[in-house]
């Protein structure tokens, strides 16, 4: 099953507090949007990349789709003020496709493999999203940081990226969205409260996006076992 792919790029990383949108952080020389764009043109399930941006930004995006000849963005698309309203300016540009994914542009380290399964399970079950099962204690803790309780962790799962859904199933969820002015964490929250049951691919802990300075000590820890 083909698909397309949303990528939100836009966000201005404040907690990365590197001066600049995180995307154009090197690793290994080369920007991290360009190691996440690369992972989807070089899967032959996907015919097209909508990647949303900053508007400010449109020139030095285009340099480097230029400059790493990147053929499957099929489109640039300027974001919102939220990451949800950035993800549903992007879905208006999603065509000939019955599946579509949402994948953050700072998580450069997805395999293919669990794209094609996240992409079946989507397929089958309308709704998929990749995560893992959380390995640390939780705890539950009031405003004034005084723990509440120990949440059990059997069943709990840290969600990942990409998300897979039918089109029309996230077309509805975010149209729902907007008319009740909700503001999900991410579009299984929106697909939720349909409501679609959202069914789980269990995915790869080296799949993490790079939100502070020292996720970027992981990101050269894995490029460097990869390549080695």
């Amino acid at each position: 099953m083909n698909y397309q792919v949303v990528i939100p790029a836009a966000g201005s990383g404040k907690r990365m507090n590197a001066g600049k949108n995180k995307q154009f952080i090197k690793l290994q020389s080369i920007p991290v949007i360009i190691h996440t764009l690369k992972v989807f043109e070089q899967d032959h399930l996907c015919t097209g990349i909508i990647l949303v941006i900053n508007k400010d930004e449109q020139q030095e995006f285009e340099s480097l789709l230029n400059e790493y000849q990147l053929q499957k963005v099929i489109a640039l698309v300027h974001g919102g003020s939220e990451r949800q309203h950035s993800v549903y300016n992007g879905l208006q540009e999603v065509t000939n496709a019955t599946i579509v994914l949402v994948h953050d542009g700072a998580r450069p380290f997805l395999k293919i493999d669990l794209i094609h399964k996240l992409v079946n399970a989507a397929e089958a079950q309308g709704a998929a999203i990749l995560a893992v099962p959380v390995k640390d204690t939780i705890k539950r803790a009031s405003s004034d940081l005084i723990v509440n309780e120990t949440v059990e962790r059997s069943g709990l799962w840290a969600v990942q990226t990409p998300q897979a859904f039918h089109v029309s199933i996230l077309k509805e969820a975010h149209e729902l969205a907007r008319q009740n002015d909700y503001l999900g964490t991410d579009e299984a929250s929106l697909v939720e409260r349909i409501p679609k049951n959202v069914t789980i691919v269990e995915g790869d802990y080296l799949n993490i996006k790079l939100t502070t300075q020292d996720d970027l000590l992981f990101a050269e820890a894995i490029l460097q076992k990869w390549t080695t």
